[in-house]
């Protein structure tokens, strides 16, 4: 059975890479570090991994945020689980954690996007774990 530990230094981070890098493809390991760390400091991102002995298996990252539309919340911003370890469940455990760390902490709302293409997660969502789907996201890249 296994267990889920938040990872909570570089090396730890470096160690889920190659998990997050599946959903991630467009970082490099320098950057993906980079910004993890960045995001930890700042914005009190929180990185929790699913393992399997020791073996990670499937991650999430989130961090707390309060704002006007939500109030005080949870944003999921990287949820993934190895392609070959997918339909086991672990996603779904690390999302129904997230759901408890958040209760635990005083967040009364997770929230978090997926991109239009990503059929499959959508249904997981919505059907398996109870999701609304209540906005669009909308980007724009300036700089």
């Amino acid at each position: 059975m296994g267990e889920i530990r938040e990872l909570a230094n570089r090396s730890d981070w470096l160690n889920a890479y190659p998990v997050i890098h599946q959903l991630r493809t467009g970082l490099d390991e320098e950057t993906y570090l980079e910004l993890v760390e960045q995001a930890n400091r700042n914005e009190g991102y929180h990185l929790f991994a699913f393992f399997e002995g020791d073996v990670i298996v499937s991650a999430v990252g989130f961090m707390p945020m309060t704002t006007l539309y939500n109030g005080p919340s949870v944003w999921v911003c990287d949820l993934v689980t190895d392609e070959n370890q997918r339909s086991k469940g672990y996603g779904g455990q690390l999302l129904t954690f997230v759901h408890t760390w958040a209760e635990a902490n005083g967040y009364s709302v997770v929230s978090l996007s997926s991109d239009l293409q990503r059929k499959d997660a959508h249904r997981f969502y919505q059907e398996k774990m109870g999701y609304d789907r209540v906005s669009s996201v909308f980007k724009k890249t300036v700089g």
